[in-house]
């Protein structure tokens, strides 16, 4: 059964840097793309960033362009999301979200704070 585990979140000040890194595990093969989303209190989920698991090329949402980057991780079926320059706005709980043959799977979530 396929798995997404994410790590990393916590309290940090406005400014400052968190990485989120991301595993999907449970499966043979490399995922299609890895991505993070968010959802803050009261808001609607939506895309912060994709990697595409074969080429590596990477798309962004406007509001975390030029702060945040996506990568994939060393070992097959990883991802990290490093965040820099972080603002009270990027409070949220952060998915990790694994395409693998079509089927999205999705992780918990890891809540990211950020204190003004």
């Amino acid at each position: 059964q396929v798995q997404v585990v994410e790590s990393g979140g916590g309290l940090v000040q406005s400014g400052g840097s968190l990485t989120l890194s991301c595993a999907v595990s449970g499966f043979t093969g490399r995922s299609n793309s890895m991505s993070w989303y968010r959802q803050a209190p009261g808001k609607e989920r939506e895309l912060v960033a994709t990697v595409y698991t074969g080429g590596g090329s990477t798309k962004y949402s406007e509001s975390v362009k030029g702060r945040f980057t996506i990568s994939r991780g060393d070992t097959l079926n990883t991802a990290t999301l490093q965040m820099n320059t972080l603002r009270p706005e990027d409070t949220a709980v952060y998915y990790c979200n694994g395409d693998i043959w079509g089927n999205d799977y999705w992780g918990q979530g890891t809540l990211v704070s950020v204190s003004s």
